[in-house]
């Protein structure tokens, strides 16, 4: 349990603090009960089991003192890291402790921590940044892509009368594996992508009638083979494009109000993504602008973080990495090292927008973060809301939380601030020659892999 505690921040040199750490009773408590837990599972004892030795033997026969430096060694770093989030500092070193041990299992107890931090940038004047921003355009043809759609979903099939198979028709086969077990009947869409391409292709051509024996290949990288018979061959046949189609396929009368609905609804489409972009090409207008350059051990502990992350979503999907590299092609080399690019993009983000939280008195209280949880609980279906709060705020996690929507907040408050100009006349400014472009493009790119100097 790594819960709220008490912090006070001292400078002690240039980008290196101090921090005093008050861990309040309880939690004091928790560490040394979950101490004398572990040391009970591993302590041996004459006459005791393993995991069985009363507490008042084991504190006799190993001392007080062992334990609560068991209990300090176990905690200290959660404790720590709790109180550097609580106080918004970022640890580039590990730091350098100084305590004395507990005097009691029921009493407050405090430690300092020496730690070098990556200092917040000097960020521009955002108000000033302009950022492309392109219109929303909806093109014609995107409209007709979704009413093409629509006929297709309301297709109704006809013999081919005679023809050859070709894309998009419907055929009936039968198929019979080299063993001679055979699939009766089976129906199959040409261009669905539900057939391997050796498959698909020896289909292509093929009429009512015709009996072809394809050669394909198997995950395993061996090949087999397969008789396939067509039985019928079919097209789609699409209603026309009239009001009678909107009135079927859906609540509008006539085409031209399917029509408006469907820009709208594509218009919305392009207007989140397009919102989305904006945002992003905001915050890193001002990582160059303010040409923030995060610290390399930031950057390396983001990334190991990163590839933790996606080396856990392959295992859940039954994927080892090192099955992921060989059936991608990629080196470990390229996949650490396109970690550690996004890895150095997300800190300089964070840390722009954490300089201009602090710039622009951002802050978010108790409140906030619980009305955020309650949100989040409730549109989840969770019943045991206060519950969820409580659990949060046993384990320090709303620190995290306050954190992350301060950030949010702040990038709420650039977009808003910066000034939208198209994308055409962005280029062409880009183009210009200005006095202090040479020294802009020398000093604002992002510290990558490889870079001699350090970030």
């Amino acid at each position: 349990m790594n819960g709220p505690v008490a912090t006070q921040v001292e400078e002690v040199g240039e980008n290196r603090v101090r921090l005093t750490v008050e861990v309040p009773p309880e939690q004091v408590k928790h560490a040394v009960e979950h101490a004398l837990h572990d040391l009970s599972e591993t302590a041996k004892i004459p006459g005791f089991r393993q995991g069985k030795v009363p507490q008042p033997i084991l504190v006799s026969r190993l001392g007080k003192e062992r334990i609560y430096a068991e209990a300090v060694d176990s905690h200290i770093g959660g404790w720590f890291w709790s109180a550097a989030s609580r106080s918004r500092i970022r640890p580039v070193t590990e730091p350098e402790y100084e305590f004395e041990l507990p005097a009691s299992a029921d009493d407050g107890w405090s430690f300092a921590a020496t730690v070098d931090v990556q200092p917040l940038p000097e960020i521009v004047d955002w108000t000033e940044l302009e950022v492309p921003r392109p219109e929303i355009d909806v093109p014609e043809d995107a409209i007709d892509a979704e009413l093409e759609a629509l006929r297709e979903s309301v297709a109704e099939l006809a013999p081919a009368n005679g023809r050859p198979a070709q894309d998009g028709d419907t055929l009936v086969v039968d198929l019979v594996d080299s063993e001679g077990e055979a699939q009766r009947d089976t129906v199959v869409e040409l261009g669905a992508g539900t057939l391997t391409p050796e498959l698909e292709q020896a289909l292509i051509g093929a009429a009512a009638g015709d009996t072809r024996e394809v050669t394909f290949a198997r995950g395993d990288g061996s090949s087999g083979t397969v008789e396939v018979t067509v039985r019928e061959v079919q097209e789609k046949v699409l209603p026309p494009l009239d009001d009678e189609l909107a009135r079927a396929a859906s609540e509008f009368d006539t085409l031209a109000e399917l029509r408006e609905s469907i820009a709208a609804t594509l218009r919305e489409q392009l207007d989140d993504e397009i919102d989305a972009a904006y945002r992003v090409a905001a915050v890193d207008a001002l990582v160059q602008a303010s040409e923030v350059q995060p610290a390399l051990p930031l950057v390396r502990t983001r990334a190991t973080d990163l590839l933790t992350g996606f080396v856990r979503s392959l295992e859940r999907r039954g994927v080892t990495l090192e099955t992921y590299l060989a059936a991608s092609g990629t080196p470990a080399e390229e996949l650490q090292r396109q970690f550690v690019l996004e890895a150095a993009v997300s800190v300089a983000r964070e840390l722009a927008l954490e300089a201009l939280a602090a710039k622009a008195g951002i802050d978010v209280s108790d409140d906030d973060v619980k009305a955020y949880l309650r949100e989040e609980a409730e549109s989840a279906g969770e019943e045991d809301v206060d519950g969820l709060i409580e659990d949060v705020w046993a384990h320090g996690q709303q620190e995290t939380i306050r954190e992350d929507l301060r950030l949010r907040d702040a990038l709420d408050r650039l977009v808003a601030d910066v000034k939208p100009i198209a994308p055409d006349l962005a280029v062409a400014r880009d183009k210009l020659w200005t006095p202090d472009k040479e020294k802009a493009e020398a000093g604002t790119k992002l510290w990558t892999p490889g870079d001699k100097e350090s970030a």
